[in-house]
């Protein structure tokens, strides 16, 4: 049962990195750079990118503060890219490796889904807000989301890929078979599914009535300068809440017998870690400096981010109980 939180044993020579891992090291790390150059920059002083008049420049402590740790978050990608292709890799243990790996996918396939949809959108005849619109600077220059969440796109590809080859080296019995061979979850599994579907609910609705044009619990800031990017990513949100519910209760109910067990854990994984990390990483900036209390958040927006974050920790609870089960030998493989 503790097989899976156990370092592996030791790589032979066969373990060692194929020429496509290296490739998606390469790709991984080298699309870390301009994100990592700007961060640094920004924290030396440089302006560049941060147009006059950008919130941005409000508050210098905050935003190096902010900078440093995101600087730290990325440079955390080129680290777990090593673990992934290095022979030491094999002998960390797994809650090392999937925790943070974990928080990666969360933060990273939101985007990876959201801006190319946002850019298809916009080509289709989607609202963009101007400064003229706002009365006020942009946040950043246009050109710096192209260079930041390009960058994260192809982090979010190789990183994945590298992580998907690992666990079917390390773990693959873990999701061999069909939802009919798991084994009985227990009760506390059950529980913990249906308090999440439960939960998620209530985000679910917020997020829908907003991409649908509702301002039911927004502030007067974002419901003033809707666009359809904001629309887009509210139906993506939605999508997540309805995957990290799915999958726990297809893994905690064992609905959908004739399913892979791969489905319902990969809905898990990146419905729990989307909607968990994205909901602490808003969470956390609502505590930063407002200078307009009409961008303050709302007690909903608030509310909306912390029931995020519990339904993100009980399915991942799920999830982590399947695979402690299953690598100790437990289930039909």
């Amino acid at each position: 049962m503790t097989q899976l939180l156990a370092p592996a044993p030791g790589p032979t020579a066969s373990d060692r990195p194929t020429g496509a891992r290296r490739a998606l090291r390469a790709v991984a790390v080298v699309s870390c750079l301009p994100y990592l150059s700007l961060k640094a920059a920004w924290i030396a002083g440089s302006r560049v990118g941060i147009p006059e008049g950008s919130a941005l420049l409000d508050h210098r402590g905050v935003m190096i503060a902010a900078n440093t740790l995101t600087v730290l978050m990325d440079a955390a990608v080129i680290v777990l890219a090593l673990l992934l292709t290095r022979p030491w890799g094999h002998r960390v243990p797994a809650w090392l490796l999937a925790l943070p790996m974990w928080a990666a996918t969360g933060l990273l396939a939101p985007i990876m889904a959201g801006f190319p949809a946002q850019l298809a959108v916009r080509a289709l005849g989607g609202s963009v807000n101007s400064a003229e619109d706002t009365g006020r600077e942009p946040f950043l220059d246009e050109w710096v989301f192209g260079v930041v969440y390009g960058g994260f796109i192809l982090q979010g590809l190789s990183l994945g890929l590298l992580f998907a080859l690992y666990a079917r080296d390390r773990w693959g019995r873990v999701w061999r078979g069909r939802v009919a061979g798991l084994a009985d979850p227990g009760r506390a599994a059950r529980r913990c599914a249906l308090a999440a579907a439960v939960l998620a609910l209530y985000p679910a609705a917020l997020r829908l009535l907003w991409a649908g044009g509702s301002t039911l619990g927004l502030n007067e800031a974002r419901a003033a300068e809707r666009t359809s990017d904001f629309s887009v990513l509210q139906a993506l949100e939605a999508c997540y809440l309805a995957a990290a519910a799915a999958g726990a209760l297809v893994l905690a109910f064992r609905w959908g017998r004739a399913l892979p067990v791969r489905v319902p854990l990969a809905l898990a994984w990146l419905g729990s870690a989307a909607v968990a990390c994205w909901g602490a990483w808003l969470f956390l900036a609502s505590l930063g400096p407002v200078d307009d209390v009409a961008e303050r958040p709302t007690a909903a927006m608030l509310l909306s981010y912390a029931v995020q974050m519990i339904i993100g920790t009980l399915v991942a609870t799920v999830g982590v109980r399947l695979f402690k089960e299953r690598a100790g030998g437990g289930g039909a493989a």
